[in-house]
């Protein structure tokens, strides 16, 4: 049931026309009474940052982290708009206040597709009392947001956990310009457990780290990239809450690199021996980043060679002589010298849809992984022009 999953939540998802194709374009994700509740989001880095990004930090910092409502539309970025651009934010988070009856500023309002073009405004204006009035608790709600917000995502995601007595939902968009640096893509997460604000934050902050933070397809950080977490708190929390949010935002950013536009396989980068888990991070986003890597994972060629050169050149710590590599759990390399293996068996392997690349540096105790994808012309195709 996605974002509906956690008890005192409504979702709803209509076509306004930001999109000329007719698809839905507009979701909601609001408290069950329309009123402010706990929130907490992480925002992009990207100095480029979406007027709706700067708007809803602005926000969230008013209202001491409380939201009734986040509104979120896809076709249009509202990015690299000027003043223009927080007008237009600021219109649809008024809009929504103005059905709830409640404060602008308790309102939070995310968009994502195309950068540098103003918001057709009296469009998602126009849609926002039947999208309010229309929002629902049930399962074919929570569908309708979660595809409001794909922009060349092949397939909704959603993910949910059932607790020691209270549940986690979430929804996300996502399928290329990811590299997180802080959240990905947009995604509202949702939870009817009682839990205390700083608790709550830091849950998020951690969750966010390890999962979406350790994802990349194409090294491009978005200028939109949101992540919210609402709170409706209904019922107790137990010492599981931050593996089960964890396991949400796992499940979430793992159907993001599924989605990867022109990918094949989603890839696990798994850098060990390093002398830090930050330099673990660095080798490992290294390679997950590399074209030259990904295009032979789209070749089903283990061409650890490039493996190497990539972590040669990553600034960490690193002796060749000490470097070992496996995919698939097949070792290719040991002590930086190539290793025999069932080169026909291990290309079988690599026809699979995940797969593991495995890389042990040989000079420490600390390891990391990345998650990113393979390389196919596909992804050439979706964004040689705009998109």
């Amino acid at each position: 049931m996605s974002v509906v999953f956690a008890d005192g939540f409504l979702a709803n998802g209509v076509a306004c026309g930001i999109k000329g194709s007719g698809a839905l374009d507009l979701a909601l994700v609001m408290s069950k009474g329309g009123k402010p509740i706990p929130c907490f989001a992480t925002f992009t880095q990207n100095k480029a940052a979406a007027a709706p990004v700067v708007l809803s930090k602005e926000h969230l910092l008013k209202s001491n982290n409380r939201a009734a409502a986040w509104l979120l539309s896809s076709g249009n970025a509202n990015a690299a708009t000027g003043s223009r651009g927080l007008q237009d934010a600021q219109a649809m988070c008024a809009a929504i206040a103005d059905e709830l009856s409640i404060a602008t500023h308790e309102v939070g309002v995310c968009s994502t597709g195309l950068i540098g073009i103003y918001m057709p405004i009296e469009r998602p204006l126009a849609k926002i009392s039947s999208l309010v009035h229309g929002a629902s608790g049930d399962e074919a709600h929570g569908v309708l947001a979660a595809e409001a917000i794909m922009t060349t995502d092949t397939f909704a995601k959603f993910a949910t956990y059932e607790g020691n007595g209270y549940r986690i939902g979430g929804m996300a968009k996502g399928a290329a310009m990811i590299s997180p640096n802080m959240a990905t893509m947009l995604a509202v997460i949702t939870t009817d457990a009682i839990v205390d604000d700083d608790r709550l934050s830091r849950a998020l902050t951690q969750a966010v780290s390890l999962t979406f933070n350790r994802l990349t397809i194409d090294g491009c950080t978005s200028t939109n990239d949101t992540v919210a977490l609402m709170s409706s708190s209904l019922y107790p929390a137990d010492e599981h809450f931050e593996e089960a949010l964890l396991q949400v935002c796992k499940s979430l950013a793992d159907q993001i690199a599924f989605d990867a536009e022109g990918a094949t396989k989603m890839v696990r980068i798994e850098v060990e021996g390093a002398i830090s888990v930050e330099e673990a991070l660095v080798g490992a986003r290294k390679i997950a980043e590399s074209q030259l890597v990904k295009c032979s994972l789209y070749g089903k060629d283990p061409y650890w060679g490039r493996v190497a050169s990539e972590l040669g050149f990553s600034g960490i710590d690193f002796d060749l002589g000490k470097l070992s590599i496996s995919y698939q759990g097949i070792e290719v390399a040991r002590e930086g010298i190539g290793f025999d293996y069932d080169r026909s068996h291990l290309e079988r392997l690599l026809e699979e849809r995940e797969i593991k690349v495995s890389v042990n540096l040989g000079m420490g105790e600390a390891s990391a992984v990345i998650t990113t994808t393979d390389l196919g012309p596909g992804y050439i195709d979706e964004n040689m022009g705009t998109s």
